[in-house]
């Protein structure tokens, strides 16, 4: 290969920032692809399929009202701590963990399929998991103001970091997406990304060189007013697509215009490998809510059973669940979005079930933090530390991972106004789940660069231990 003179580096590099592209970024970009190639070649495909699912739930969920102290003492505490927002006692539904948890727990009324999951080993909770930088967080350092995530409690920093998992700095760049930059390269066809998002952008799944595929519940979406067949059509898409056509054949001089057609035509070929991958028809059994909820879910199933027609042995999926910010009426508003959430969970393994997949699928839940223990008269506050949970089968379930936290007043975590600091980071919650997609325990730190802080990647032991 020739070498480029001086000069022509400097133009070289001269022309890529005309195109909005910054030399520092892109020598990084190059760095981290020659980096990740090299990791997904040596790690090769392996295991079968697999799909990890993140469901996000927008704007803060009351985990502490989902998996509740149930027994007559820790009750009592929970009861005086939450006040008006306390669920009574005998509406609870019983879980039965098989590990020592210190305490009894219950859950929400509303969520009878995720308590049947639960008892039946298909589902376990991670307790007080949240953003952290130092592993060693007590009240004291909170209150000197020391290694704390940046923007603690508010709800755009914190979903950015629940996606990022990069709690010093904001980022545009997710976990999923650098997962991607390491092990894409397993999946045999690069057209569709192995990353597919049902709710649009995010940062979870963007990379340095990997990006989300968006999709609705419906399915893939072609370029608007396009018709490959429009040589035998007239009107208005005929003209649209001998324009779109006329683009993609002509060779454009411009760098950015090359860039944009070549999307374009990518763009194409991608519905179409996906529109004739995914026109599968489920097996029955199973009916799946009429919620949004539960048609990304669904539509997640039919990517799965179309994944060997993709060329997929990896994949991410982001679903989102939004409207859990409840400062009023958390009680009530939580009756009405929990079974909405618990329905289309239990609809979505009963599937994979159906399909022969729930071995090759993990679902896990995020969100924006914990909510405040103590009620602002009408619901809770944005807070830190809080409860999520997975599903699947090789979740090694009926367990609560963790340290679910005494919730008394005055509780040493407790920064103020019932506000937990998390004694379980997300860094390990995610790297167990990285690990199990394929991400080498020595390339944890590509994907989350705080995890050295939290687990040492060159132990025999998983992070948290709940996968299988």
């Amino acid at each position: 290969m020739k070498k480029r003179s001086p000069l022509s580096r400097r133009r070289f590099l001269g022309e890529a920032s005309c195109a909005g592209i910054s030399t520092i970024s892109l020598l990084n970009t190059l760095l981290n692809l020659e980096l990740s190639g090299r990791l997904a070649q040596a790690q090769g495909p392996d295991n079968g399929y697999r799909a990890l699912v993140c469901l996000f739930l927008g704007g803060g969920m009351d985990s502490f009202n989902l998996l509740v102290p149930r027994g007559n003492t820790e009750y009592a505490e929970y009861a005086a701590e939450r006040a008006n927002i306390a669920l009574p006692q005998n509406q609870l539904l019983a879980i039965n963990p098989t590990n020592n948890v210190g305490r009894v727990l219950g859950l929400h009324p509303g969520v009878p399929e995720l308590q049947t999951l639960f008892e039946n080993g298909n589902a376990a909770f991670i307790a007080n998991v949240g953003t952290l930088l130092d592993p060693n967080t007590t009240k004291a350092s909170y209150n000197g103001g020391l290694n704390l995530p940046f923007g603690l409690f508010s709800h755009s920093d914190q979903q950015e970091q629940w996606q990022s998992s990069t709690p010093n700095q904001r980022s545009g760049i997710g976990w999923a997406g650098r997962m991607a930059d390491v092990i894409h390269s397993v999946n045999t066809n690069q057209v569709v990304s192995m990353n597919i998002s049902l709710s649009g952008s995010n940062v979870f799944q963007t990379g340095n060189s990997v990006f989300e595929y968006a999709i609705s519940q419906y399915g893939a979406t072609a370029l608007s007013g396009y018709e490959k067949t429009w040589q035998q059509e007239f009107g208005l898409n005929q003209l649209r697509s001998a324009a779109v056509d006329g683009q993609l054949a002509m060779q454009y001089a411009n760098l950015l215009q090359q860039s944009y057609a070549s999307t374009e035509r990518s763009s194409l070929d991608a519905y179409d490998l996906f529109a004739n991958s995914t026109n599968v028809t489920l097996p029955s059994g199973v009916t799946f809510p009429s919620s949004t909820l539960g048609q990304q879910l669904q539509m997640v199933c039919k990517t799965i059973a179309g994944h060997s027609a993709l060329g997929m042995t990896r994949n991410t999926f982001f679903v989102s669940f939004d409207g859990w910010d409840h400062h009023d009426d958390v009680v009530g508003n939580e009756a009405t979005m929990l079974p909405i959430l618990s329905q289309a969970v239990g609809a979505f393994y009963n599937m994979l079930v159906q399909m022969g997949m729930q071995n090759s699928v993990v679902l896990f839940v995020a969100t924006d933090f914990g909510r405040s223990l103590t009620s602002n008269g009408k619901g809770s506050d944005h807070a830190w530390g809080g409860n999520s949970f997975v599903v699947g089968g090789p979740v090694l379930g009926k367990k609560v991972y963790g340290s679910y936290p005494s919730l008394y007043d005055n509780n040493p975590l407790d920064v103020g106004r019932g506000r937990l600091i998390p004694t379980t980071s997300v860094d390990q919650y995610f790297a167990e789940m990285a690990i199990w997609l394929g991400v080498p325990k020595t390339s944890l730190p590509l994907v989350l660069p705080n995890i050295g802080r939290f687990y040492d990647v060159n132990s025999s032991s998983p992070p948290i231990g709940f996968l299988g």
